[in-house]
């Protein structure tokens, strides 16, 4: 996000400053619920939800007050489409992160204007907005991302809620950044084989992918997240933190250096392993941008 915090600190300064009118000023009739959630949140995929999620240090839910639109000489760095807005709201619950944070909050959020032009009504609101403190300003909070603001709606707590337990956790499994090592072993009989697969990550974390294939069994794989290489171990479940380390982070391909098989065939049964693995995980698909 390079510039990104900095520009919007520097928003949020200036809409203090320029906002005096009445922010009742900019009251338009409430489109319906359904229309300003969705201006709000996007389908958003799993991936998308743990992207915004880790590494920020306050999840808060919030009600919104009031809104006013910064003028768009006062809001650098705006996408096409989408206005800035000075909120001022009020503070529900602390989902995630343990920084003391005031009752009112004050904050910059871009949305996107309706199909007809206008912006969404937001007044009475509730929100998911995922933040960052502003040293010194306990009633102001810097968003992550120009858009970290969500509905907060049932569904989205529903699939929220498990991300931050998972996040928080102490076992929580490291962020893989690719793979090591590859190598392929044949075994005594025809069809039989074992691929491990090390794969690095950010702490130095052992984490190895087995890949078994048995003569007349389908192959199996598993990911073991110790130093023990378990060939019990299992595959992860579609949407979870340790399905996302995997699916996320690996490159489609096995990386040719990573390949220590030096026999074509042991090389060719390696990166078909890991073509299985990677077919398995599925595609890690997100929806913002």
């Amino acid at each position: 996000m390079n510039n990104a915090p900095r520009t919007l600190l520097l928003s949020l300064a200036a809409a203090l400053a320029a906002v005096s009118a009445p922010l009742a000023s900019q009251e338009r009739p409430a489109p319906s619920q359904p229309a300003a959630s969705s201006a709000l949140t996007p389908a958003l995929t799993y991936a998308d939800l743990v992207d915004l999620a880790e590494g920020t240090p306050l999840v808060i839910r919030a009600r919104i007050k009031e809104q006013a639109q910064v003028s768009a000489e006062r809001a650098p760095g705006l996408a096409p489409g989408f206005a800035r807005l000075y909120i001022e709201a009020e503070t529900l619950a602390l989902l995630s992160g343990n920084i003391s944070i005031g009752e009112s909050l004050r904050y910059l959020v871009d949305v996107p204007f309706d199909a007809k032009g206008k912006l969404p009504r937001l007044k009475k609101q509730e929100v998911v907005l995922f933040a960052r403190p502003v040293p010194g300003r306990p009633r102001e909070v810097q968003l992550v991302d120009p858009r970290a603001q969500l509905a907060a709606t049932p569904e989205l707590d529903r699939r929220l809620q498990p991300v931050l337990a998972q996040l928080a956790s102490a076992d929580r499994p490291p962020v893989v950044t690719g793979v090591r090592d590859a190598l392929s072993i044949a075994g005594t009989l025809t069809g039989e084989s074992e691929t491990q697969l090390f794969l690095d990550t950010q702490n130095d974390g052992p984490v190895s992918v087995t890949i078994v294939r048995r003569p007349g069994m389908a192959p199996r794989w598993g990911v073991s997240w110790t130093e023990i290489v378990d060939q019990a171990a299992r595959a992860p479940q579609a949407e979870t933190l340790a399905w996302y380390r995997l699916a996320c982070a690996l490159p489609q391909r096995l990386p040719a250096e990573a390949n220590l098989a030096r026999d074509e065939e042991g090389r060719a049964r390696a990166a078909e392993d890991y073509a299985l693995v990677m077919a398995s995980l599925g595609p890690c698909e997100r929806n913002r941008s």
